[in-house]
């Protein structure tokens, strides 16, 4: 019997998760990728949205550590339902969250500072806000990275060349790669 954390998606294999840095394409990317799977694809940002309102809103009025109690419970019920899965940037400092994720398939997406520059711009992201958004962006990603890189079974980058190569390599290593194993 398959817990609730471990829904298998259509060809019966858990989920492929997306972790990474603000501006990685996580959303772009998943979309594309389940689609090629068939199977369902969710953003934990917006289950967060759907649920509680504009996450902007979410840090003014309840803080951070409110917004990622929101956060880890978005990503339990996107994990029951399996398919492809964006996570927000920070879900992945969750403890529970990393340990949830052990029995599916993670991917982590980094960027170039260079080419996040434009994909933020103009973005509500509360994280980034009062100072030049990419030097902010700079110092979360390097904070995190040990912790993505930790955490995802294996990594591409999303820097350049066309968006669907990368998707196309996604979905290849997915169809092939059980749940826990890398590259």
């Amino acid at each position: 019997m398959t817990s609730p954390e471990v829904a298998p998606d259509a060809a019966g294999a858990p989920a492929v998760v997306l972790i990474g840095p603000m501006g990685a394409g996580k959303t772009s990317v998943g979309r594309r990728v389940a689609r090629a799977l068939g199977t369902p694809f969710t953003d934990t940002d917006k289950l967060v949205v759907r649920d509680h309102g504009p996450i902007p809103a979410l840090f003014v009025a309840h803080g951070e550590p409110h917004f990622r109690a929101l956060e880890r419970d978005a990503v339990a019920e996107a994990l029951a339902r399996g398919g492809v899965i964006a996570l927000g940037g920070g879900a992945v400092l969750d403890p529970v969250t990393r340990d949830r994720l052990t029995a599916h398939r993670v991917v982590l997406l980094t960027v170039a500072p260079h080419v996040v520059a434009s994909r933020i711009h103009g973005d509500e992201r509360p994280l980034l806000g009062g100072e030049d958004p990419v030097a902010r962006w700079q110092r979360i990603y390097d904070e995190r990275r040990p912790v993505y890189e930790r955490t995802a079974d294996i990594t591409f980058d999303t820097s350049s060349g066309p968006l669907a190569r990368v998707v196309d390599d996604i979905v290849a290593w997915a169809r092939r790669v059980p749940a826990g194993e890398t590259a």
